[in-house]
């Protein structure tokens, strides 16, 4: 299974649901809400979301690919989810 990392906001009703779609899938990820990171952390997130050309959240990296935004759809073609 693709490791799955993500970026997102805490106040971010997307975000949210980017969430709980991993959860309701039984794939486990890892987050950080970029608005509670501190200032290295934070730093650290835009380089590696401008490295992708990214420009919002929720930014979700499964495995080498990149998904911006809430897009279930892309979310269970990348993790090979029978719909």
């Amino acid at each position: 299974m693709e490791k799955v990392k993500m970026y997102t906001l805490s106040t971010c009703p997307w975000c949210k649901k980017t969430k709980e779609f991993f959860k309701d899938h039984n794939i486990p990820f890892e987050y950080t809400d970029f608005d509670l990171a501190d200032d290295k952390e934070r730093t650290k997130i835009l380089d590696e979301m401008r490295e992708y050309g990214a420009n919002g959240f929720p930014f979700v990296k499964i495995g080498d690919k990149i998904v911006v935004g809430y897009k279930p759809n892309d979310y269970s073609y990348l993790m090979g989810l029978k719909e």
